[in-house]
């Protein structure tokens, strides 16, 4: 991450079970899926399809198209 610390070592997440006890230690913490990312990769090297993986995805809002007469 840009914001980073390059010189503080982060605890690296390779499996989905550590991933996941992160991610619910986290879940108290955070109010979005978007500070859920930050934090978690503020505070972990973590493989990033593997949260994908865990974290629910976030679907647009259908938006649907006026008929024609």
């Amino acid at each position: 991450m840009l914001n980073a610390d390059p010189l503080l070592q982060r605890p690296t997440l390779v499996t989905t079970t550590l991933l996941a006890r992160a991610l619910d230690g986290l879940r108290p913490q955070v109010t979005s899926p978007v500070e859920m990312w930050q934090r978690l990769t503020e505070r972990y090297v973590v493989d990033l399809d593997a949260v994908a993986a865990l974290l629910p995805a976030d679907e647009p809002e259908t938006h649907w198209l006026s008929s024609r007469d």
